[in-house]
């Protein structure tokens, strides 16, 4: 099980912020969010990050129990 954060407009996007999703990998949690659509969109997004225990990723990534998985969109700043 994952602890799963949307930030910014994913969240809008999906309707809620935090959710526990069942999943041993990142794969695992991408696919149980591909249920929603538009959200499976916005998080294949030019930007979106992703971060696992708070460390940024790319690609695949293990997860043990617990961990955290958050998905953040593009920063803009100035």
């Amino acid at each position: 099980m994952a602890r799963v954060l949307l930030f910014g407009r994913l969240a809008d996007v999906a309707g809620w912020r935090e959710r526990v999703i069942e999943g041993d990998r990142l794969g695992d949690i991408r696919v149980a969010l591909a249920d929603d659509l538009a959200l499976a969109e916005a998080l294949a997004g030019p930007g979106v990050q992703v971060a696992v225990d708070r460390v940024i990723v790319r690609g695949e990534a293990a997860l043990a129990a617990g961990s955290e998985v958050a998905f953040m969109p593009p920063m803009s700043g100035g």
